[in-house]
Formats: structure tokens, C-alpha cells, sequence
């Protein structure tokens, strides 16, 4: 069965949905998005995603077409429309189609281009793969200096996800000025004497939804957490390391550019505090 996504107000069959080849979006990547979770049928960490959304478009000078109750509305309608119990929903919005292709913005009341879908991912919260943990390469990090935007620019993201396909892993996690910034599309962690360590936020990283709600619960747990940048050297001499997402949650590292990481098995702080968020946000489910 086909897909019902929503597309500027309408609920269409994913194979009927169109967007003008003149869109801003797909010219320009001159857009944000957004993607939110689902879990046992309900939208997890919804609050945090608004307000990234929020922040985004107005970093980039474009209003949101929608409150946050209505956006609530249409994640749920788009969740039971499609029958998704485990997944997650992808939200877009762009600066829209003014009918031509010009590099200055078109005139603010340019309508915006909204589009809502679903992916099923059955299993996502008891993820097979957070048993084993991922392996991970280093490489350089050459996007713009906003990462802070939530952007549909992802090219060199996808470029290094392609990167570590290639070399046999699961992800790449991108270096600067010697120190890791993050993943390819998650925030980056280590763990050494108990402490959790990720760099600060700031331009340079995403600020992640999950990696606000996971250093909140470790916090809550009386884990130390200290906010800084560090090495795939550190990484590598780590007692643990983990990544956060929306999708992975919390998903352990056990191997850096070839090295293991502590034991080379998943360690018990990420393991904890992947049952923390799971549990957490099944609770605070909307």
C-alpha cells in the first residue's frame, strides 16, 4: 500500500505528491527539516523538535507555517493515516517555488512548501544493532560553518556515510582542527573514569534533541558529564563511546579508524542510558 504523505494541505498518495522542479528546496536546498520518532504509536521528544524547528527557520530568515499544536495535529494524523507503530516522521519545509531560479530570496509571502512522511522501522527501539555497537572512521569535516542549521544541504554527510560503507563500518564521525565535532547525523560521546564527555554546543555541531533529553537523564542519574571537545585519540584510548540520535537513540561505538574502544563490546554506561531515554520518552510519548 502506498504512502499518504502531506504535501502544502493535502493528504496525497505518496506517488501523487509533486513539487515544482522551480522549488527553493530542491534548487537551492533552501530548507530545513525535521524528524521525529515514533514509538508504540506516539511522537517522542516532539517539544524539542518544534523549538529546532523554530530556531532553524528563523536562522535563515523563514517563518513557520504552522503552531505547534498544528504541527502536533499533523504528525499524529500523518502517524494514523500510515499505521505506524515503530518509525518516524520527516518533516520539510522550504522558502518555496517563486517560478524561477534566482539566488535572492523570493518576496516573503512566497508560499512556503510543506511535506510530511512516514518510514515504518519495526524494531527501532529494541535494536539488535545496540547490542553489538557500531564501528566508526574518522573523516575531514568540510561543511559550511552553520551546522547548527538544520539544513537539507546533507551531501557531505552523505558523502562520508558513503565513506565508511566503503571501509566496512557503520559511520563516519567528522574531525576539525584535531578534535571530533560529530557524526555524520548524530552527536559523538566517550567515556573515561565514569564521565561522559561531547563537545560543547555551538555553529560548528547540531544541537541535537536526543543529546538534550540524554544529558539530562545522566544528570538526573548523578553521571558527570563535561561539555568539550576531544581526539580520536581520546576516542580511541576511551573506556566507552557512544553516538545519540533521533533514530539510534542512544547506539554504542566499539571501534575508532580500526582501534577498539575499551573492551570492544558495548559498556554499561551507554547500555544505561539507552534504557533511560527509551523508558523516559515512552512516558512522555504525545
Amino acid at each position: 500500500m502506498s504512502r499518504i504523505v502531506h504535501l502544502n494541505g493535502d493528504w496525497l498518495p505518496e506517488t501523487e505528491a509533486k513539487v515544482s522542479v522551480f522549488d527553493r528546496g530542491f534548487l537551492m536546498a533552501d530548507g530545513v527539516y525535521e524528524v521525529t520518532s515514533v514509538l508504540d504509536g506516539k511522537l517522542i521528544d516532539f517539544e524539542g523538535h518544534c523549538r529546532r524547528l523554530d530556531r532553524s527557520l528563523q536562522e535563515l530568515g523563514m517563518g513557520n507555517p504552522h503552531s505547534d499544536a498544528e504541527w502536533l495535529a499533523l504528525h499524529r494524523e500523518v502517524v494514523a493515516r500510515n499505521e505506524v507503530v515503530e518509525g518516524m516522521v520527516y518533516l520539510q519545509v522550504t522558502r518555496g517555488n517563486p517560478g524561477d531560479r534566482d539566488f535572492v530570496y523570493p518576496p516573503a509571502e512566497t508560499p512556503q512548501t510543506v511535506v510530511l512522511f512516514t518510514q515504518s522501522k519495526p524494531g527501532l527501539a529494541d535494536n539488535p544493532v545496540a547490542r553489538v555497537g557500531w564501528r566508526v572512521i574518522s573523516v575531514p569535516d568540510l561543511r559550511w560553518a552553520r551546522r547548527d542549521i538544520k539544513t537539507v544541504q546533507l551531501l557531505y554527510p552523505s558523502m562520508a556515510k558513503m565513506a565508511a560503507k566503503a571501509a566496512g563500518v557503520d559511520d563516519s564521525w567528522f574531525v576539525e582542527d584535531g578534535a571530533v565535532t560529530e557524526g555524520t547525523s548524530n552527536n559523538a560521546y566517550i567515556v573515561k573514569n565514569g564521565r561522559i564527555i561531547t563537545r560543547q554546543l555551538g555553529n560548528d555541531v547540531l544541537h541535537g534533541i536526543t543529546r538534550a533529553s540524554v544529558l539530562r537523564f545522566a544528570r538526573e542519574a548523578q553521571m558527570e558529564v563535561e561539555e568539550r571537545p576531544f581526539t580520536i585519540a581520546e576516542a580511541q584510548g576511551a573506556d566507552e563511546a557512544f553516538i545519540t540520535s533521533a533514530t539510534a537513540f542512544v547506539m554504542p561505538v566499539i571501534e575508532v579508524d580500526g582501534a577498539r574502544v575499551g573492551s570492544g563490546t558495548p559498556g554499561p554506561v551507554s547500555a544505561r542510558l539507552r534504557e533511560i531515554y527509551i523508558d523516559e520518552m515512552r512516558k512522555a510519548a504525545q
